[in-house]
């Protein structure tokens, strides 16, 4: 019998799955994290933590294994960016995908410079804060002494690759969202605008993310419990890796994964466009996909159940559940962290409209999953707008799990959604892709269709009324809630300002 170990490394936690050769799941682990918010629009984490995360995670799944693991997947968060020295030592706290939006001046001056539509049409998306580029030119122009010594460049399933082999690559998945710094026709890194943004680095080989890295080293090997020249695949990121554990990476299919963020990737029969969305090339060679992702959306839930003094989320559903469709009379904006696609705005801002004193927490919670599903819904007509094709949805995640959200989704939207018999997710994909890289196996035989969330018809009506309402309050609010962004900069860099006043003054003895 075979065995195989899927790590992923995501926003709130890490996730490791022990599966064998016919895909049952032996064994899972997982560890919790938290990633810094230093200041308002800065998300980042200590790549440290994704590597110990990753080795706890191995050893509980080595330990249970009956017999000696033949192959290693990873996936990660992304596009992150992780830049080190010569000797691979990180530089700084990675900084995060989308929902770090920290770089918007150097979006402006990237475009300026390289023309928005070039590289919209070279890079197959537009600058955003999704982009690696503008975060990059970021630390170049914040952090000059961190810039002068950075040489690579590492996401979080290159870094785990690394830190298990010793190879430096990046898949061509994670790398066509380097923007823009990847050709997505050419399928390689664009030289010109590497040697603009950063021109001292060493870009990392690419690969697809059914090669096989490297092999487990021997440090490696000592830290883990793997065995030395245990195959380690290349890995991608998480999203693309979650679709591949639903079999949803066929022209036509629409991954929706319903975690920290929420996220989606359409597969496409050829390249697509949309300044709105972005446009990648696949994890599977020969693949094409159009790709959306909102900036919170279990990060919402999360959110709003510590406010309430974390009560079981089986009773916040409940309580959502008798709520009924339109929270009565309840529409949130899920824009708590800005938001990513369609609009692409860092300073949105979230909003509750229609607030009253007769609202309980279970019509909050209501709305908060309606938002997201709303979010959902603009996403996939933006997908049909742009050109893509979509015949089946498959839902995954921790969300997907449950039936009220999905079922809410589905209901706001109007598609129905394949629910697989696993929806663990990104590190079940990686399991996949690390058997697939020495078995002959099939993701469909693996992880067959357990049900069909299929849409009520009953709630159209309401939803549509909803929707139309989603979609006219976010410009009719757009104007205060950019000026509450700036507000909120402005103190929060005027409160680290007079910490960092109280320390130095501290230590010049001027504070007891």
């Amino acid at each position: 019998m075979s065995f195989f170990i899927g790590v992923d490394i995501g926003t709130s936690s890490s996730k490791g799955v022990l599966v064998d050769g016919s895909g049952e799941v032996l064994r899972q682990a997982v560890r919790s994290h938290e990633v810094s918010r230093p200041h308002p629009g800065w998300v980042e984490m200590d790549a440290r933590i994704w590597w110990e995360e990753c080795v706890a995670i191995v050893i509980d799944l080595v330990v249970a294994a009956p017999g000696q693991v033949d192959a290693v997947g990873v996936s990660g968060m992304g596009p992150c960016v992780l830049v080190t020295d010569e000797q691979m030592t990180p530089l700084r706290p990675a900084i995060l995908y989308g929902v770090d939006t920290r770089a918007t001046a150097q979006i402006e001056a990237l475009n300026a410079e390289l023309g928005a539509d070039e590289v919209l049409a070279r890079c197959g998306s537009a600058l955003s804060t999704q982009a690696v580029g503008p975060k990059l030119a970021w630390i170049a122009e914040h952090e000059p002494e961190v810039f002068a010594r950075a040489r690579r460049l590492f996401m979080p399933s290159s870094w785990l690759a690394y830190c298990l082999t010793g190879e430096y690559l990046l898949d061509h998945q994670s790398a066509s969202q380097a923007t823009p710094l990847y050709d997505t026709h050419a399928r390689d890194w664009y030289d010109p605008w590497v040697k603009r943004i950063v021109p001292e680095f060493e870009m990392p080989p690419l690969g697809w993310a059914t090669d096989v890295a490297g092999t487990v080293n021997e440090a490696a090997a000592a830290r883990t419990g793997l065995a030395v020249g245990t195959p380690v695949i290349t890995g991608t990121i998480d999203a693309w890796s979650e679709a591949i554990s639903v079999d949803a990476h066929n022209v036509g299919d629409l991954m929706l994964m319903y975690g920290t963020t929420m996220f989606m990737v359409n597969t496409v029969a050829e390249p697509l466009t949309h300044p709105a969305l972005w446009g990648t090339v696949g994890a599977l060679p020969d693949t094409r996909n159009l790709a959306a992702g909102m900036a919170t959306s279990g990060a919402i839930t999360s959110w709003l159940r510590d406010l309430f003094g974390r009560p079981d989320y089986v009773e916040l559903l409940r309580q959502a559940d008798e709520s009924g469709p339109g929270a009565r009379g309840l529409l949130c904006l899920p824009y708590f962290a800005g938001e990513r696609t369609p609009i692409a705005d860092p300073d949105a801002r979230g909003i509750f409209a229609g607030l009253t004193l007769s609202h309980t927490r279970g019509d909050l919670y209501r709305a908060v999953l309606e938002s997201t599903a709303l979010g959902v819904r603009h996403n996939i007509e933006t997908f049909r707008a742009a050109g893509g094709q979509i015949d089946r949805v498959v839902a995954v995640g921790g969300g997907a799990q449950g039936d009220l959200w999905t079922q809410i989704v589905s209901d706001v939207s109007g598609v129905e959604q394949v629910i697989p018999t696993q929806t663990i997710g990104a590190s079940y994909g990686a399991a996949y892709l690390a058997a697939a890289s020495v078995l002959d196996v099939s993701i469909s035989d693996w992880n067959p269709t357990a049900r069909i969330c299929r849409p009520n018809p009953g709630t159209r009506d309401n939803y549509d009324e909803l929707y139309e309402l989603y979609l006219v309050c976010y410009p009719a609010t757009r104007d205060i809630t950019h000026t509450l962004a700036r507000r909120q900069r402005e103190l929060s860099f005027s409160s680290v300002e007079s910490t960092s006043g109280d320390i130095q003054a501290s230590r010049n003895g001027e504070i007891s």
